[in-house]
């Protein structure tokens, strides 16, 4: 096992510069998963970790070793793609197999390696089936376990489940969090979906614009996000935010303070309820609910033109257009600067 540090890292495509000095510390063991919006730079700075990228300036170390002029094959990581690039013609074994057998390791190591792994991904049964005979899910269990014969110090996953259905996205997730637990390898993951990322990560690196936003825990990003990027990026559905002219009359009352027009104020979805209009600190009319039996997505627009979403236990016994009031508990209320974004 090892950690990696990256410092000042920077990526340019000739005058167009991509990632803006990134500085990261991940200890030798954790799970850290990269996460932000399409485009914002995440791929590229798994790519240059991994060596497939030329890094512009800055550093990057695997363990004590600096690895900018180090080829990707001799960086001890593995990493897989959001594409399984099986060998079509090639047995599951001889798949897992390939990269030891290009190596020259000895035909023993390469059998105990790649039966190990197919006895930690439950691949057993079908070694000697052609990855057309496979699932969708199976596939994806080949290409780690491809990964996990290579007995890397780091592993690296790019988006490895966006090509499966949402029943195996789930099944395989689950996979891959008792895969570290059971290796204790250092992992990096990559994804926009940031219910992976809460579910899987010991730490979240969010990214925007190629830029480090927040780096915490998954209940840390969720309690005490930095900006309103990482607030609105981290939950599902996202946080809403309105400003002083968008909340009831009665909410400097409900939230025990007013809010002065350089900030906004954000709610989650979940931590709205129901209330009588005395107590609202925001109120709006009915628009849509999605009934999702175990819970309700209740669509409002507040008089001000505001939408935001009331995540609640039940649908409301309204009809749409009719107003309905939410109030908060003021500590689950958070604050920002109406003009940086900042947390205030």
């Amino acid at each position: 096992m090892a950690g990696l540090t990256l410092r000042n890292v920077v990526k340019k495509y000739g005058e167009t510069q991509v990632m803006h000095g990134v500085d990261l510390d991940i200890e030798h063991g954790e799970f850290v998963v990269f996460v932000g919006p399409s485009g914002c730079g995440k791929s590229t700075l798994l790519r240059m970790i991994a060596g497939l990228e030329e890094i512009s300036d800055g550093t990057v170390a695997i363990g004590d070793t600096v690895v900018n002029d180090v080829a990707a094959s001799k960086r001890g990581v593995a990493m897989v793609f959001q594409t399984y690039a099986l060998y079509p013609h090639m047995t599951v074994y001889k798949n897992m197999a390939f990269g030891l057998k290009q190596a020259k390791t000895d035909p023993a190591e390469i059998d105990r390696r790649v039966k190990g792994a197919a006895e930690i991904l439950q691949l057993g049964d079908y070694l000697d089936r052609s990855p057309r005979n496979l699932s969708g899910g199976q596939r994806q269990r080949v290409a780690i376990g491809r990964a996990i014969v290579r007995d890397p110090e780091v592993f690296l996953f790019d988006e490895p489940l966006s090509n499966l259905d949402a029943a195996l996205r789930v099944q395989t997730r689950l996979e891959i969090a008792r895969l570290h637990e059971r290796l204790g390898n250092t992992m990096i993951y990559v994804t926009h979906d940031q219910v992976e990322a809460m579910t899987l990560a010991d730490k979240i690196v969010v990214l925007r614009d190629g830029r480090v936003e927040q780096v915490g825990s998954p209940i840390e990003l969720y309690e005490n996000p930095r900006n309103a990027f990482v607030a609105q990026f981290i939950g599902s559905p996202k946080m809403n935010f309105f400003g002083a002219g968008d909340i009831a009359s009665t909410a400097a009352a409900a939230l025990g303070k007013d809010l002065p027009s350089s900030q906004e104020v954000g709610l989650r979805p979940e931590h709205l309820t129901v209330c009588d209009a005395a107590n609202a600190v925001v109120s709006g009319k009915l628009d849509i609910v999605e009934n999702l039996g175990e819970y309700a997505m209740v669509h409002m627009i507040t008089d001000s033109g505001v939408s935001f979403i009331a995540k609640t236990e039940k649908p409301p016994q309204a009809h749409k257009g009719d107003t309905i009031n939410f109030t908060i508990k003021p500590e689950l209320a958070h604050y920002f600067d109406a003009q940086t974004g900042l947390r205030a």
